[in-house]
Order: C-alpha cells, then structure tokens, then sequence
C-alpha cells in the first residue's frame, strides 16, 4: 500500500473517533439538562410555586333519611318539623385533576333514594283564619304549629254544579303552583250521611252525575288524591237494596269520570274503618263501585282507630278486593293519636290526640299515604256545628305529649 492510501485511510479513522466523541458529549449534556429539569420540578414542588390544583364543583348533597314508621301503641302525635323538600340540597363535590391532564374519574356514588312530594296546606282554611284573628289566645300558639301548619284535605259540599268547577280549579291551581300535591274530598252523594249531623248532597243521582262531572273538570292535569264521598259505602246500609245498587253504579261512574279527567289523578274509595264492616263485606261493596278500577281504598275518615289496626284491616279489604296489585290505601290519622275511645263514641270525644303527620312516604306495603282528611279541630256536630272549627276542640287535640314524627313530607 502506497503512503498516499495510508495516510488518508488514518484520517478517515480518526474523523470517525472525533464523531464518536461529539455524540457521546452531546448525549450526557442531555441528560444532564433533563436531570436539572426534573430537579427544578421537584424544588419548585418543594416551595409551593406549583401545584395541584383541586376544583370544586357543585354536586348532590345525600338526600335526607326518612325514619320508619315506629310502632303505634299507642299511636302517639308528633311535633312539627321542617318538611322535605323533595330536592336534594346542592353541595361541593370535590373532583382531582392535575394541569395539563384531564380531570380523574370521579368515584360512583350511590345514587339517593327518590324523595316523595309534598302535601298541599290551603292558606285559607278555618284553622289559618283563626289564627291568624286570634294572635293573643293563649291557645294559638300550640293550635298554630301542631295543626295549622300541616297539609289537610279540601272538602267540596256544595251541590251547585255551576259553581264546583270553579272552586275545585282554585285549589289544584294554587297547588300546581306551589309544587304540592292536594287531597281534595267530593262529598255531595244524595241522602248523605243518613240524613245525620252532615245530611245534605245532591237532589238524586241525575244531579250527582252531572256534579261529579263538573268537579272533574276543575281537576286539571297535576297529580291530585280524591277521597271519594266518605261513608258512601260503609254507611249505605241505610238505603234500600235498589238505591244502594244505584249509589253504586253511581261511583262507579264517578271514578271513570275523574279517572278520565286526569290521568294522574289517584282516587280512593271508601273502606269505612276497622271498627266498621267485616273487609269480606267492605271488599264486596267497594268492588260493586269499581274500587279495583281505581286506586284503592281510603279508611278512618273522620274516626280514631289506631294506625296499626288500619293497615291490617286495609290489607285484609284489598285482599278480599282483589284487583291489580298495585292498588294501595291511604288512611286518616288527623285524630287516631289515642285511638278510638273505649265506648264507642264518635262526636267529638274526650281525650283524643291528633295522629301521625301527614305523608306520601310510610314505609308499609299497600298503604300510600297517612292523611289529615279530617282537618283535627273540624267539629263532628257536639261541640260545634258540623265541619266548622271549635278552638276549643282543637286545642285538646293538639296539647297531647310531642314525640318525634313518624314520618313526614
């Protein structure tokens, strides 16, 4: 080999070794570089001049725990508490996430049981008015938190079919309005009450029919409770077996009607209460009337059974009934609190407390709701006429020993 070839053959080999070299010092000043990055980070870290950022957005609180029903031996009356509001209260919930990153998946949650609505309370009842005419009486004060503030049923007697329409759409208007749900009482059937302390209704059945059909139009497309004509049933006995069959048909009528007028309008036909009609012999009356049609049965209007002795005997009615499964009953409390006296009486007795509060919610299978269809203060006919308000009266109801609710919307 020529000393020329030699001497660049060595030159191309030692351009090789120089460019090893620079590759390799630009590799470790590399490393380095990203070492004192990543050492920065961590100092930077170290004196709070970054770091993760914590958002808090707005997120369902859990919704309120509705207690179960406690035993009602006896069935004791509560105090007045705040209701439900039926919407779970906004609060933070806190979600991670790391600049520039996404936010992490928030865990699952468990999702909160549905919360029942609330109960409409008429601002212009007989018990509110008083109240609010009476502020000095040393018994409003009591009347006011125990009874006027508590959802009650709205009773509709009066048997002009011209002017029902009109004061059925004021309540289910202003309940709309308010978010509630009211329980309205048509109670205007011919021969009502035997001709008792509540005698009156409609002239006959032509005139109840169209009635009926009036009081449907006033109902609207909210969800509203219908207590159908109490003691209708329990206390036809009265009538002779050809108008007891009309009576019948009647309500059966009506249910379709009110059934038809509004689709979410949930009517209860009446079950008398326990201390009343074998359920054999209830069941057979209300099925006769289209009860299994409807929603179910309503028991203890404007009576003292125990809450305890109204399930089983409402249970046992549906059962004789028959019917869908998904009919229910929904039992008055307004005045069961002590129960039902001992002798029988059923004008006003002595020594009776109001009851559970009203609710949608129970927690009994089969029974839909505790309600105030008689509003307690509301005279039977003794101590004051029929269906107006004795303070008197109201105030005995009310000044029973206070135990927690049951349960209350």
């Amino acid at each position: 080999m020529s000393g020329l070839r030699v001497r660049r053959l060595a030159e191309r080999r030692a351009a090789r070794r120089r460019a090893v070299r620079r590759a390799v010092m630009v590799t470790a000043a590399s490393v380095v570089t990203l070492v004192g990055s990543v050492t920065g980070i961590v100092l930077a870290l170290d004196s709070g001049q970054a770091r993760t950022e914590v958002i808090r957005a707005p997120g369902p609180a859990p919704a309120p725990t509705r207690p179960s029903p406690a035993p009602d031996t006896p069935d004791t009356p509560d105090t007045p508490s705040t209701p439900v509001t039926g919407e779970p209260t906004p609060g933070p919930t806190p979600q991670v996430r790391t600049t520039p990153a996404a936010p992490t998946p928030a865990r699952s949650s468990q999702r909160a049981a549905p919360v029942a609505p609330l109960l409409y309370r008429r601002p212009g009842s007989q018990v509110l008015d008083w109240v609010r005419a009476h502020p000095d009486d040393p018994r409003t004060a009591v009347i006011a938190a125990r009874i006027a503030d508590r959802p009650a049923a709205v009773w509709f007697t009066d048997p002009d079919p011209g002017t029902i329409t009109a004061q059925v759409g004021a309540v289910t208007t202003d309940a709309a309005a308010r978010g509630r749900v009211p329980v309205l009482v048509p109670y205007a059937i011919p021969d009502r009450d035997c001709g008792g302390a509540s005698r009156g209704g409609a002239p006959d059945l032509a005139g109840y029919d169209t009635w009926i059909g009036a009081f449907a139009r006033g109902l609207g497309q909210g969800e509203v409770i219908v207590i159908l004509e109490p003691d209708s049933l329990a206390q036809s006995g009265c009538l002779s077996p050809a108008d007891r069959a009309a009576r019948l048909a009647s309500l059966a009528r009506a249910g379709r009607v009110l059934k038809a007028a509004d689709p979410r309008a949930r009517v209860y036909y009446d079950a008398g209460h326990s201390g009343w009609n074998p359920p054999g012999e209830q069941a057979a009356l209300l099925r006769r009337a289209g009860a299994a049609d409807a929603d179910g049965v309503f028991s203890n209007v404007s009576n003292f059974r125990t809450t305890a002795d109204e399930i089983a005997y409402d249970r046992q009615v549906l059962a004789a009934l028959g019917g869908p499964a998904r009919l229910g009953a929904v039992i008055d409390t307004s005045r069961n609190g002590n129960g039902a006296p001992s002798e029988g009486q059923w004008c006003d007795p002595a020594g009776r407390r109001i009851g559970r509060a009203p609710t949608l919610d129970t927690g009994e299978a089969r029974i839909d709701a505790y309600l105030w269809v008689k509003l307690p203060g509301e005279s039977d006919g003794c101590r004051g006429a029929a269906g107006t308000f004795t303070p008197s009266y109201a105030y005995d109801l009310a000044r029973g020993p206070s135990v927690p609710p049951a349960s209350v919307s």
